[in-house]
């Protein structure tokens, strides 16, 4: 320090205590032991507070011990790939986009890249198929029910509408018989095929017949 001082004069000048040979730091022309000097000087770490002596990691507008500056969530270190800030604190890349990210509405797990906008929620592009059968959409046309994406098929499967003849859509006139609908051109005798009209047929066994074939096949 360019002075010379009696041995018991040469002491800390925060605590006081003589620094005789120990190691010392000076600041602004006056000697530290290397305790205070650390505690009144050096930085702190945002974890543990601590004054930190060695190696320091600078993130988030503050500074870390190396060993202190983990994810938030996980409390694992963070790899090659770095880390990601929300309100202040820093996540690994799984945990941020687990807990931040939106979440698709097929398989509730986080978008990261590309993704499809539809029924007021967000979709990964793979995610985005029939309710029902996982088939995706032709040309991006879909039928909606209960908040769910289906194709034509299953979506009248859902709703009751589907013809119990052949098994397709009914989008016109409809006939309603034994609890079923059909198409009016579907709704034909079991046995002779004849196309019936609702209010002139029997049942027998959950199958329509007319008069003539009911009469021959059951009486």
């Amino acid at each position: 320090m360019g002075k010379t001082w009696h041995p018991e004069h040469f002491v800390c000048t925060h605590c006081q205590e003589e620094i005789g040979s120990r190691n010392f730091f000076e600041r602004d022309g006056q000697p530290y032991c290397e305790k205070d000097y650390h505690n009144l000087f050096s930085p702190r770490c945002y974890y543990c507070n601590g004054p930190i002596l060695d190696k320091v990691v600078t993130a988030l507008d503050r500074t870390w011990h190396p060993e202190h500056f983990f994810c938030a969530q996980c409390g694992a270190f963070f790899g090659p790939e770095g880390f990601h800030e929300k309100d202040g604190k820093a996540y690994c890349r799984k945990d941020y986009f687990d807990m931040f990210a939106p979440k698709c509405g097929g398989c509730a797990r986080a978008i990261l890249e590309n993704y499809i906008s539809a029924l007021n929620t967000l979709w990964h592009p793979e995610c985005f198929v029939c309710r029902e059968c996982f088939t995706p959409f032709i040309n991006g046309s879909f039928f909606e029910h209960d908040g769910q994406p289906y194709c034509e098929v299953h979506y009248h499967e859902r709703r009751g509408s589907l013809c119990s003849g052949c098994q397709k859509p009914i989008t016109g006139r409809c006939i309603t018989a034994m609890g079923k609908k059909f198409h009016p051109e579907h709704f034909v005798c079991a046995f002779c095929l004849k196309q019936l009209n609702k209010g002139t047929f029997k049942e027998q066994n959950d199958k329509p017949y007319c008069q003539n074939c009911f009469l021959k096949l059951f009486c």
